[in-house]
């Protein structure tokens, strides 16, 4: 079959900047500020990437895909909230014949406008220090009394998810926004050396992003439109560019105020399909040069996963947990680079790191869940994908040790439960998320926390 011609749909362009987001200053996240380079970009910093197929009622023909941008947004920070890059060009890529290049991509770019609000005082117009002089119909979630009430956020919100029309697709939904940070995770008991009772109970340490907003990019599209003929498995991955040169215009000398003009090529600074990959499996050295990288090239991390680093380092810090002994470690290759035969593994597929959905397995309901995913025996979940609701971090930390040498299809994965030997153990980082956490419906994730009362 001839390959049809790659698609860029451009989706967010212009639409909705203003409309959610929260406080600027630098952030880190579910991602962590996982490169050097990038923890200097907050508004390009990619936290999270899912793709699942709709568990909404009635939507189980379509696709969901959300990327999460801008971490740890504090509610409360204003006067200036946090909004995305109007310089930066954000995309969500799909690979739909496991060739690890991108066959379609979401193209979101946006406008941020400043909204002067000027009071008269004493016969002068004077411009106020803050983004609104009362109640608003919408932006940001500031607190409930500029919006009216608790529920005015999720109400304005509500407004913004639009149906479109994409070129060669058909119907489908989208929102951009804040929402509430999806991600659960002890983080800083993680970077103090991984600081955990990894045998302890599933929600013994907290989720310290309990109080943080993202930024959402979340696309719903038919299954149809983004796979390709008899091929289920669809592959995602979202990444964020900047312009090679940014120029800085005027000073505080000058009596204006200081503007960017960006041009040049589009330079790739933030990549994440898998999570949490840059953060715990590529080296620091390489953490920059993967966020710049395609899944085409892969081969260049591949010692990363054959000869992980990780499990030796848990090995350490808690001598019982002791680290899978069998190399090259197969079981991470399937698991992250590969897919899984039988369950979301392409015909064809490259070996490259990036999430892959089978589109021919059912979507399992709000409540009927498992957050431990397909581990624990709901092939709907992660690694098949992802939903808000899997634990990706107790999933990873459990493959990492070796679970999949302990299943019954252990050859698939080329080891045995005795190269694992702690391959059945519940290992957990405390933090737990499941799907009671998220919304049965579109866009899924809930509504930002607001700034006042908190």
């Amino acid at each position: 079959m001839t390959q049809p011609p790659r698609r860029s749909i451009p989706l967010a362009c212009l639409m909705a900047a203003a409309l959610l987001g929260s406080a600027t200053q630098p952030a880190q996240a579910s991602s962590h500020r996982e490169a050097p380079f990038i923890a200097g970009a907050p508004k390009l910093d990619g936290t999270d990437f899912y793709l699942f197929r709709s568990y909404e009622a009635g939507r189980s023909g379509f696709v969901t895909m959300i990327a999460n941008y801008l971490p740890l947004q504090d509610a409360y920070g204003g006067p200036n909230y946090f909004s995305l890059d109007p310089d930066g060009l954000y995309e969500i890529h799909l690979d739909n014949n496991g060739d690890a290049k991108e066959d379609i991509t979401f193209q979101f770019r946006f406008k941020n406008t400043l909204k002067d609000i000027a009071l008269p005082i004493s016969g002068k117009n004077v411009s106020i220090p803050l983004i609104q002089a009362g109640g608003l119909s919408g932006v940001n979630p500031i607190g409930d009394k500029t919006f009216g009430g608790p529920t005015g956020y999720a109400q304005y919100a509500a407004q913004h998810v639009h149906r479109v029309n994409i070129p060669g697709c058909g119907e489908g939904k989208i929102f951009v926004g804040q929402r509430k940070d999806p991600f659960a995770v002890p983080l800083g008991k993680v970077f103090d050396l991984i600081n955990l009772n990894p045998l302890g109970p599933p929600n013994g340490e907290g989720d310290k992003l309990a109080d943080k907003n993202v930024t959402s990019l979340i696309v719903e599209v038919p299954i149809a439109c983004v796979t390709q003929g008899a091929e289920p498995v669809v592959g995602g991955w979202t990444t964020a560019s900047m312009r090679q040169a940014r120029l800085l215009n005027g000073s505080p000398k000058s009596g204006h105020g200081t503007s960017a003009t960006s041009g040049g090529a589009w330079t790739q600074v933030s990549r994440l399909g898998m999570p949490l990959v840059n953060e715990v499996v590529i080296g620091l050295k390489d953490k920059d040069k993967f966020n710049a990288s395609k899944p085409a090239d892969d081969g260049q991390f591949a010692d990363y996963v054959t000869n992980p680093t990780l499990p030796a380092l848990i090995e350490t810090l808690f001598p019982i947990a002791k680290a899978p002994t069998k190399f090259p470690r197969q079981d991470l290759v399937v698991a992250f680079l590969t897919g899984v035969p039988g369950l979301n593994r392409p015909a064809n597929v490259k070996a490259s790191e990036m999430l892959r959905l089978n589109t021919a397995i059912a979507p399992a309901a709000k409540g009927a869940q498992n957050n431990l995913g397909v581990i624990a025996g709901d092939n709907a979940g992660f690694p098949n994908g992802r939903r808000p609701g899997d634990d990706v971090v107790d999933i990873e930390l459990r493959v990492a040790m070796g679970v999949l040498c302990t299943l019954n299809n252990a050859p698939v994965f080329g080891c045995v439960a005795a190269d694992a030997p702690v391959g059945s153990a519940p290992i957990t980082d405390g933090a737990i998320v499941d799907d009671s956490r998220f919304d049965a419906a579109f866009p899924y994730l809930r509504t930002p926390l607001p700034g006042s009362p908190n």
